[in-house]
């Protein structure tokens, strides 16, 4: 996309609404509100607004773009104070009328190199090229409109997010249209060359020493127009349908986790590339694991008996069982850690967390009374001993 005269006096972080030190994802965040508040489908009247708005995401959500917008930017003063040809200042750039002359710049810049100034930055841009005869840049079509980001959820069973998933998922939103493909022409017809601006999606607008690209306004950048539009898109070459899309939940995935599937959302304009996919995982609970991240978590009943003298417990693990050895003494919510039978991902494999809780029978047996009856008689210290000596200090 050939840099724009508009790159040197719009302010695309002030048409979002965000700082210059902004982060990706607040740009994407601050496009979306905006996009949605003054799309043009429910809200007529916008459409100026809504061309401002997507022509700044364009520009700040493409990392190549947005240091090259910023480069134009902190440039925009210094060729301003130099004056030229289509720059505010009026006075010369270095010669005659330049450093040391009157009314001149007091930066001694000679035209001829100017190529050589800018000629890096704008060439990166695929368009202008302050070089060549006359100074006058050659131009190139600008690329089209990306398309809208496309919101679903998808929700799963426990074992299916931890084992990963090839499945699919509803999504309402703009499409090709099934008529014309995406020409927006007519069936039996076919778009025809811009006459205004020979195909190119761009006209030129000449500043003397440099000639700067817009948009056509007759093909709205396309490069073509459609004579006879397409009766069920209307010559838009989109329509509003449901469709299915394939997405592969990789292992391991967690409950809220974001899956991005590239160029699978709303499609570009113009040309333009689609947008992508969001798909948020919503995961069902277990009814025996629990997860923390990379582990999982387990609660397993002991006797007061395997507490006290020490037993070994069978566990069950995603993968069958093991067994645990609970030590002597054990008490009640101590939590033991079984490596690598946790959450399996592309960084490997978490732990198993087991907690073991004694359990108080509801209901004893004459047998078990008589036992218990015997151990209270048995037993010399009692466990809340330590809370009288700290409060009387007997």
């Amino acid at each position: 996309m050939a840099p724009q005269r508009e790159w040197f006096e719009k302010d695309y972080y002030k048409v979002l609404g965000v700082p210059q030190s902004a982060t990706d994802t607040e740009i994407r965040r601050a496009y979306r509100k905006l996009a949605k508040e003054n799309h043009p489908d429910a809200n007529p009247g916008k459409e100026e607004r809504f061309k401002e708005i997507s022509a700044a995401y364009d520009v700040l959500s493409e990392p190549v773009k947005r240091k090259e917008y910023d480069e134009i930017r902190r440039l925009g003063p210094m060729a301003a104070g130099g004056g030229g040809a289509g720059f505010p200042g009026g006075a010369g750039f270095g010669g005659a009328g330049g450093a040391g002359g009157a009314g001149g710049s007091p930066f001694n810049v000679r035209t001829d190199n100017l190529g050589d100034i800018f000629g890096d930055i704008l060439g990166r841009f695929g368009g202008g090229n302050a070089g060549g005869a006359g100074g006058r840049g050659r131009t190139t079509a600008p690329a089209g409109q990306r398309g809208d980001d496309v919101e679903a959820e998808l929700h799963l069973a426990f074992l299916d997010a931890l084992n990963g998933v090839t499945t699919s998922v509803n999504v309402t939103t703009e499409a090709p249209c099934s008529t014309c493909h995406g020409s927006g022409a007519a069936p039996g017809t076919t778009p025809v060359v811009c006459s205004r601006c020979g195909g190119r999606g761009v006209t030129s607008e000449n500043q003397g020493l440099f000639s700067f690209s817009r948009a056509c306004p007759q093909c709205a950048g396309r490069g073509m127009v459609v004579e006879s539009p397409c009766p069920t898109c209307r010559g838009s070459g989109v329509e509003t349908r449901p469709r299915q899309v394939k997405v592969r939940i990789p292992a391991g995935v967690d409950d809220g986790q974001r899956i991005r599937v590239k160029g699978r959302g709303g499609p570009g304009r113009g040309g333009g590339p689609a947008g992508d996919l969001w798909v948020t995982v919503r995961v069902a609970p277990h009814d025996m694991f629990g997860r923390k991240g990379r582990h999982l978590t387990l609660t397993v009943p002991v006797t007061f008996a395997e507490a006290a003298l020490g037993a070994e417990v069978i566990v069950p693990t995603l993968d069958g069982t093991v067994v645990l050895r609970v030590p002597p003494g054990t008490r009640s919510g101590r939590t033991f850690r079984v490596k690598g039978r946790g959450v399996a991902d592309e960084k490997g494999a978490g732990d198993l967390l087991v907690t073991v809780e004694v359990a108080v029978p509801a209901k004893l047996s004459s047998a078990e009374r008589e036992a218990i009856e015997a151990l209270a008689a048995a037993s010399t210290d009692s466990p809340r001993s330590h809370l009288y000596t700290r409060t009387t200090g007997v």
